[in-house]
């Protein structure tokens, strides 16, 4: 039977506002240049009115997985918690436009608004982002529609998610009733800091409800507690179907069952890394879903990464598709 979407994602979804900032502004508002720290909810406020020239787009992880994928013509739909605010509207409006089937309306009288990112872009061009989780990560195995995560081929989970029980009870409920539907389910590790807090529980879900996991290096280690890339993958592949590992300029290692593949890339100096690993996951599972073998899968996932990092900005910017 034909499914309606051949990706489901769930995820945070923060709303991407930027901005321009002189380095005198950042000076002047307290920003730290180039990186991204997480700001309460004054904080945001204060910063989001000193924006003068905002552009809004939907963001977060997986959304932004959702859309390389949407660029390649894949069907998706993304599960997430934005408030029915200004900026919750533009969201879901903007994923409506992009293809993207967004099931969970925007919550009315909600406690916390939608999350935001606001980044501050310097003469130079580097990113400064300064992020407010708000409602997205509040997510719960109620905003979780069942006839959508059984309607897929391939559900795709947010670790950062995993931060929350009820985000944790979310991700296991959707998992089992993907795979018990026939799909396939994986998650993005997301952040080595995230595993270290929730180790048992990431190693119990991969283990027990998923097809794939993708991590990077320091991801992997953490999850497994080993020193070397080699042993993790020994390690994960124990525990899971396919395994498989981004390591930056050395490329992706792949483990399937007692099979493993080694990826390489061509180095590329980012202009911008934000959205490397999201896309490296939309360009991995279009190859899943198109039924190419481990190698395609990965060096797609290596060319849409470093297709992303060529410019500024989380999203493709060139035809994916043409360059695969």
């Amino acid at each position: 039977m034909t499914k309606t979407y051949q990706v489901v994602g769930i995820g945070n979804a923060v709303s991407d506002v930027i901005s321009h900032g002189t380095d005198t502004f950042l000076d002047d508002m307290g920003i730290e240049k180039g990186i991204m720290q997480l700001i309460e909810r004054d904080r945001a406020e204060v910063l989001y009115a000193a924006m003068t020239d905002r552009v809004e787009t939907p963001g977060g992880s997986v959304a932004n997985t959702l859309a390389g994928l949407g660029m390649l013509g894949v069907k998706t739909a993304f599960i997430g918690r934005v408030a029915d605010d200004a900026l919750g509207k533009t969201y879901a409006a903007s994923l409506a436009d992009e293809g993207t089937a967004f099931p969970n309306p925007p919550v009315a009288n909600a406690q916390l608004p939608t999350s935001r990112s606001m980044i501050f872009v310097s003469p130079d061009g580097e990113r400064s982002m300064n992020t407010y989780l708000g409602i997205s990560s509040e997510v719960s195995a109620v905003d979780v529609p069942q006839a959508v995560v059984t309607d897929c081929e391939v559900l795709f989970l947010e670790g950062y998610l995993f931060d929350k029980d009820a985000g944790k009870e979310a991700f296991r409920a959707a998992a089992d009733a993907a795979v018990g539907s026939g799909a396939q389910a994986g998650i993005s590790l997301s952040d080595p800091f995230c595993v270290d807090r929730h180790r048992d529980d990431f190693r119990a879900l991969i283990r027990d409800s998923l097809s794939f996991v993708i991590g990077n290096e320091a991801e992997l280690l953490s999850l497994y507690q080993v020193d070397t890339v080699d042993a993790a993958l020994e390690a994960a592949a124990k525990e899971c179907a396919l395994v498989v590992c981004t390591r930056s300029g050395d490329g992706v290692s792949i483990r399937q069952g007692d099979t493993r593949v080694d990826v390489p890339v061509k180095t590329v100096v980012p202009v911008d890394a934000t959205g490397a690993g999201d896309q490296f996951a939309a360009g991995f599972i279009y190859g899943l879903i198109t039924g190419k073998d481990l190698q395609t899968c990965g060096h797609m996932g290596c060319v849409a990464a470093s297709e992303v990092i060529s410019h500024i900005g989380p999203r493709p910017e060139a035809d994916l598709k043409a360059m695969f």
